[in-house]
This record gives C-alpha cells, structure tokens and sequence, in this order.
C-alpha cells in the first residue's frame, strides 16, 4: 500500500467512536506516535500525516509525537503541523524525546547539556498545545550498587531539575517514563520524584516496560501517584477483545482508582501497540475498541 492509498482509505473509512467514559469524564483516549512508527519508517505515512490518520482512521483526537519520527523539526514545518491539527481537529498531549543525551550522565558538563538539548522540545510542546514531554533518565553506565545509585540519583535530580525549571515558564511538564535499564525500576523513580520534588515533574507509567521479575501492577500502582500520563502498552488481542499478555482491567483500575487527571481535565490514556501478530493499525483499533468499551 503507497503513502497516498493509506490516506484515501483514512479518509474514506468510518472512525471509530469516540469512547462513552472519556465524554462522561473518566479519561481520554489519545495515540502514541510510535504505535505507527513501522508504517512511518517505511514512508506509507509521515509525522505531517499523523493527525490525519489519528482522527479519520481511528477516531481519535489526541497526540502523543516522537522526536526521532519527526522530519524536520524547523519553524516552517512546525506550522505545516500545527495546521494539519487544526485541520483535523486534533490536540497535542505529549512529545516522547529520545537521542538528546544522558540527563544522569556522572560528568556534569553532559547532563547539563542533555538538559539543554530538550529546551527546544519544550518549546515545540508549548507550540503545538501538549501538555508534557517524556524524558529518559539513562547515565554513560548503569548503576548498581546503592552507592552507585545514590550518586545517579543526585546527577539527575540536578539535570531534572534545570529542565523542569525551564519547562515551568512555558506550562510544560517533564515526565519520565519507565523505559527499560534503571527507569523500570518503580522504587528508584519514586526516589527521584521525591528528590526534584517540583510540581511540573512526574512519570508516565508504561504498562508495558518492565522486567519479568516486577510485579508489573504493584509497580503501575506506584508509579501513578506521580502520573503526567499514561502508556495503555500492548501487544496482542484475543477474540473476547482483551489483551492476551496482561489483565488491562486490573491496570485500568488501578489507573482511575488513582484520581489520574490532567489538571481540570480528564487525564489522556495513550494507545501504544508494539505487537507482531496484528498489523499496527489493527492493533490500535484493537486497543481503541477495548478503551471504549472498558467498564470497572
């Protein structure tokens, strides 16, 4: 299928429903833009196509970017996708950052300036109305003593703690997702929330993104009382419709058994399908329909 043929049949095909909790109140469904980050690589779409597909494919209207799929991140088109947005009636919620170097970095000189590095996804955030960008908390080496912990802990609370200043001008949160290495580890993020202790600073918890030995919903549980988003992570549906890899009810749950909002407003539950068996667009619908039709 061409780039061209892909946009056609978004256009031409029904979306799907928006979901009955998210207009009473409880969450909003938005689209993680790596869900699509294959049919993006290979060129059936771009990040300039993504609010289209996003709303006339799957009949949602809230947008979760990724730096690394974005072509050129210059003032002109920054406008060319402000005015896709606009043209399609869909909102920013967050842009995920990744490649803009080590905020845990031991040498102060690389945090700081990794720290640096995001300003100008800070700024692109605010421009296109999001809320948030996700962050990685990664050093040169992994830590793992508790001294050795200690000491990553200080070097990003330092780093954190100059961008979250930063992003504060702006109205901009600063959430860290747990994203493999240390990040998955609910306990030291908690930590670390704990140290910047500044309002705009949270986490964005990925039901998906952690070891094997982690109970993954004691873990979720923790995580959300710091929560700027969520990450509905998934991979695979099964007939009945659930998730086969994880029990998205309890995860659901714990998720509004949290008071999870996005200030004054219902907090944006993220689609983030990284399934084999499906493609990537019966994925997302998979994870669309059960959203819509998830009950407590």
């Amino acid at each position: 299928m061409t780039r061209r043929q892909l946009l056609s049949l978004a256009a031409s095909m029904p979306a799907l429903a928006p979901s009955v909790k998210a207009q009473n109140g409880r969450y909003r469904i938005s689209l993680a833009e790596w869900s699509l980050h294959k049919s993006i690589h290979t060129r059936m779409m771009t990040n300039l196509d993504f609010p289209q597909v996003a709303r006339e494919h799957f009949g949602i209207g809230g947008l979760e970017f990724v730096n690394t799929l974005w072509e050129a991140p210059t003032q002109y088109y920054l406008g060319r996708l402000k005015t896709n947005m606009k043209k399609f009636g869909v909102e920013g919620v967050l842009i995920m950052c990744d490649g803009e170097g080590s905020m845990g970095h031991s040498d102060p000189k690389e945090r700081l300036k990794s720290a640096d590095l995001h300003r100008k996804w800070v700024d692109y955030a605010a421009e296109l109305g999001c809320h948030s960008i996700r962050m990685n908390m990664y050093a040169e080496k992994e830590a793992r003593t508790d001294a050795e912990i200690t000491e990553f802990l200080k070097c990003c609370q330092e780093s954190f703690t100059r961008i979250c200043e930063y992003a504060r001008q702006s109205n901009i949160n600063v959430a860290i997702e747990n994203h493999g290495g240390i990040s998955s580890n609910p306990d030291i993020l908690v930590r670390l929330m704990k140290l910047v202790n500044l309002p705009n600073f949270g986490t964005l918890p990925d039901f998906g993104n952690f070891p094997k030995s982690t109970d993954k919903y004691i873990a979720v549980e923790k995580l959300m009382a710091y929560a700027k988003g969520v990450s509905f992570k998934c991979f695979d549906f099964g007939p009945d419709g659930k998730e086969t890899t994880m029990d998205m009810d309890r995860l659901m749950q714990i998720v509004n058994k949290s008071g999870y909002t996005n200030g004054t407003r219902p907090g944006w539950v993220g689609i983030e399908y990284e399934g084999e068996r499906m493609t990537e667009f019966m994925g997302i619908q998979a994870a669309k329909r059960f959203l819509d039709h998830y009950s407590v």
